[in-house]
């Protein structure tokens, strides 16, 4: 019997796969998502485990305030009440609301479907409670909402940015602390209504050029 070749092993040997671009990116791309949810998940944990005596009923409040923009609302209405640049900061900040709204309720939530987090699981206080909402949990609307209107009236009275900025701040904190969103769709949502803020913003301007147009300007240079 002869001695196999190796050219016979060669024919032999199945060839080597190659794995195109597009799967070697998506496999690339699933790995990093999931350590980010990871990641996302040990933050949600590590607050859940934090005791917070002292914060957890006012945060609790604060959460609940914030539903449907209340405590929003009632500040533009305050603004209505003043001058002109007052009532255009309402304005702006309501129509921030809406886009903010509309584009994590009717898109995000929608496109993403992510499931509230387990807060029985993660054992969070029950003295944190707020009524667990039944639609998804990314991107995190509440968030969304308090940014976009912060965002919308400070750039139109810079004044009120410092303060707005620190309640939207709050709001989406008090979103992760009373357990019914993730970190990471509190940062989406934060994200999410800075977009929205400058679509309105935008929208305002060409809608009323004479009241929005300076304001545009000042948005664009970042002050």
């Amino acid at each position: 019997m002869s001695e196999p070749t190796s050219s016979d092993d060669a024919v032999a040997r199945p060839p080597t796969e190659r794995v195109p671009p597009a799967d070697g990116l998506r496999r690339a791309l699933a790995s990093v998502l999931s350590d980010l949810r990871a990641v996302d998940g040990a933050l949600y944990a590590a607050v859940a485990a934090t005791p917070t005596p002292a914060l957890d009923r006012a945060l609790r409040r604060l959460s609940h305030a914030a539903d449907h923009s209340k405590i929003s609302f009632a500040i533009a209405g305050a603004l209505a009440l003043g001058g002109a640049r007052q009532r255009r900061a309402a304005l702006a900040g309501v129509g921030a609301i809406a886009v903010a709204s509309a584009s994590a309720n009717l898109l995000g939530k929608r496109l993403v479907r992510r499931a509230r987090p387990d807060r029985e699981a993660a054992r969070v206080t029950v003295d944190r409670h707020v009524p667990m909402p039944t639609s998804a949990s990314f991107p995190s609307g509440h968030t969304a909402s308090a940014v976009a209107f912060a965002t919308a009236v400070g750039t139109v009275l810079p004044a009120t940015s410092v303060p707005l900025g620190a309640l939207a701040g709050a709001v989406g904190y008090s979103r992760i602390h009373t357990g019914v969103h993730y970190p990471g769709d509190v940062a989406a949502g934060a994200v999410l209504g800075i977009a929205s803020a400058a679509t309105a913003l935008a929208l305002g301007a060409a809608r009323f050029p004479a009241s929005f147009a300076s304001h545009r300007i000042r948005w664009a240079r970042g002050t």
